[in-house]
């Protein structure tokens, strides 16, 4: 089993980190750091709060001054790059958040995100003082540097993952958009996968928003062509009949079905948690045009208390002659993952196309024999 995340930060790495302070202030003392970040409560801590233990640590032993301790920090930032160091902006998060630093702390961030992410910390800071955040956000916009563009969508995402929740933004994305407006046709995967990630953020919260600014972006830009199918996956997956159409996927036509006929076979039919099943499926489509269909397999999980939880798979998205007969099949394993666990029980699998139910099966999980 591979190492959790949060060992990354061990004792070796904060010696070795301290070594780089202590070469540009020499009065830091790495044993009382480590000490006070690996304390008796240091292997129960998780990734983001042995970070913020890093950060406060930093605050003791740094100097007293907000604005010493950066300038050591940026004495040595060159050499501390990549996800470890989310510390340093956690650090700006955590002491400068006062009025008189507010220009310092930005531009701390500004520097730091380039070298790893600026991301989380600048949440608090939008919390705070949203319309001043955003002002800031709209210059880092239009910044040369890519990460630092990427920031200003990143990190007013209203639901980024391991972020704080910005709830002002799920209510009211308009200031949001404002800056993903200026990031649309961006030149860089990075900013705009980020802006797709916004996008899609926006749409669990105002779809009618997001299908409309996708109407609008659509076709201006190959890069703006590329966020917006994906900012819309999650409006794709739920099958909504105006994203649908947006991007030219099949529907009936009057009384002719999409598919003539379907079919779903699952084996074994009955399983074991932690198992492993082979679905097989085929399907015809209608004679006529190129028809650009999703196909997906769908299963209700069932849950702890007996009702069932719906979740989609995707086994193949493109654009086929009329008349074309599919065939397909998919291994699905029934392991437990952190994100989800198997309860006994008749679990529905149903073959989709474009949405709807083409086809389905059923499968029953049975609890491992001991």
């Amino acid at each position: 089993m591979a190492e959790p995340l949060k060992s990354v930060y061990n004792e070796p790495f904060l010696r070795g980190f301290g070594e780089k302070i202590q070469a540009v202030y020499g009065a830091f003392d790495t044993d009382g750091f480590i000490a006070a970040a690996m304390d008796d409560t240091w292997n129960e801590l998780e990734l983001k709060a042995r970070m913020r233990r890093i950060s406060q640590s930093l605050g003791e032993y740094l100097p007293a001054s907000y604005e010493e301790a950066l300038a050591v920090l940026f004495a040595i930032d060159e050499a501390c790059v990549g996800f470890p160091y989310l510390f340093f902006p956690d650090f700006v998060e955590v002491f400068g958040q006062a009025e008189e630093h507010w220009a310092l702390s930005m531009e701390a961030l500004e520097r730091f995100t380039k070298k790893s992410s600026s991301e989380f910390a600048i949440r608090s800071f939008l919390l705070r003082e949203p319309e001043r955040v955003m002002s800031q956000m709209m210059v880092w916009a239009e910044h040369s540097d890519d990460h630092v563009r990427r920031l200003a969508s990143e990190g007013c995402r209203p639901r980024l993952p391991w972020g704080q929740a910005l709830p002002m933004f799920k209510r009211d994305p308009a200031p949001v958009l404002a800056v993903l407006e200026l990031l649309k046709a961006d030149p860089s995967l990075y900013v705009r996968k980020s802006v797709a990630n916004n996008l899609n953020d926006i749409a669990k919260d105002h779809p009618s928003v997001v299908i409309e600014t996708a109407r609008r972006w659509k076709g201006m830009d190959p890069n703006t062509d590329w966020i917006v199918r994906h900012g819309c996956r999650t409006l794709i997956r739920k099958a909504e009949s105006e994203v649908m159409a947006l991007f030219g996927y099949a529907e009936p036509e009057g009384t002719t079905q999409l598919t003539t006929s379907a079919a779903l076979t699952v084996e074994p039919a009955v399983l074991q948690i932690g198992g492993s099943c082979e679905l097989q499926y085929e399907l015809c489509i209608r004679e006529g045009d190129p028809a650009r269909i999703r196909i997906e397999y769908a299963i209700d999980f069932v849950k702890a208390g007996g009702k069932t939880s719906c979740k989609k798979f995707l086994l193949s998205d493109k654009t086929v002659p009329g008349g074309t007969h599919l065939v397909g099949k998919r291994t699905h394993r029934w392991s437990d993952l952190t994100t989800r666990r198997h309860y006994p029980g008749a679990h529905k699998i149903a073959l989709l196309v474009n949405g709807r139910e083409a086809a389905s099966a059923m499968l029953m999980l049975e609890e491992v024999d001991i």
